[in-house]
């Protein structure tokens, strides 16, 4: 049985949905209040309105492991999923980023007593961040990306085909906490017949990031949202919270590790997350 024929679609608390979106509006109410642009950081999904500069160079690794369990007709599934991803950012321009996402998958599934792993590269990422608005009010930037099909469909480790997608990204400031807003739009073509049947082409998220100094060198973050489910006909959203720490090691290096929990059943129980950003 091929891995991703042991994906199923998983209940969600429909309290839980309406708890997701009430902290979400209410970050975003917050940010409504800050003064002044910052920069999101790993381990934080939400990213940031805020560019490299002309030349600047950013070096990310990062490495995420979750933990799925669930009960399916008297059996039990559990799943764990790894995923590394290396994300190389170049400024072309002050306000204009190239990026660049190389992703590795691991994902391991156990039910009714078969063990089904699959491994290897999965679609590769290009996206360019253009920061079209930086005042004393706000940042705002697009963020349009496209998915190459460098990952194998058969193995569940890709789609197959070109996807494309946009994000909207507001970043701002009020001392101590940073605050940023995602909301995204994909859409995903998919080369095999039953991906096409089963899945949805067009995706929408959102979230909301939060950075709190703590010390010139350990920040505090936080972060939530959620995402419509890729499963035709499913309306049982996933939804994440997640929580970490940023150490830096050096002035241009540093050291973050976080916890991804699950909000609703579609998504993960939890993962763990660590990841190292440079800049040379």
């Amino acid at each position: 049985m091929p891995i991703k024929s042991l994906l199923v679609i998983k209940l969600m608390n429909m309290q839980t949905i309406r708890l997701s979106l009430a902290i979400l509006g209410m970050l975003f109410a917050l940010g409504l209040v800050a003064a002044q642009t910052a920069r999101a950081i790993q381990p934080l999904v939400t990213d940031d309105a805020d560019t490299e500069g002309k030349g600047g160079i950013l070096v990310e690794f990062s490495n995420e492991l979750s933990f799925d369990r669930q009960k399916i007709d008297g059996e039990t599934l559990r799943a764990r999923d790894n995923e590394t991803t290396l994300t190389l950012s170049y400024g072309l321009l002050d306000n204009l980023d190239l990026i660049l996402e190389v992703p590795y998958l691991h994902a391991r599934a156990k039910f009714a007593g078969e063990t089904e792993s699959e491994n290897g590269l999965g679609d590769l990422g290009l996206e360019v961040k253009w920061r079209f608005h930086d005042s004393n009010l706000a940042a705002l930037a697009l963020v349009p990306a496209i998915t190459l099909p460098t990952g194998d469909e058969d193995r569940g480790l890709g789609s197959g085909k070109v996807s494309y997608g946009l994000t909207f990204i507001a970043t701002k400031e009020f001392d101590p906490i940073d605050v940023h807003l995602n909301l995204g739009y994909a859409h995903n073509r998919f080369k095999l017949v039953e991906d096409r049947v089963e899945n949805r082409r067009d995706i929408w998220s959102a979230s909301v990031a939060a950075v709190h100094d703590l010390t010139p060198r350990l920040d505090l973050v936080a972060d939530i949202g959620i995402e419509r489910h890729e499963v035709k006909g499913s309306s049982l959203h996933p939804a994440f919270g997640l929580a970490g720490l940023v150490f830096a090691l050096r002035e241009n290096l540093d050291l973050d590790a976080g916890v991804k929990f699950g909000l609703s059943r579609s998504e993960p129980d939890f993962a763990l997350l660590v990841g190292l950003t440079w800049a040379p």
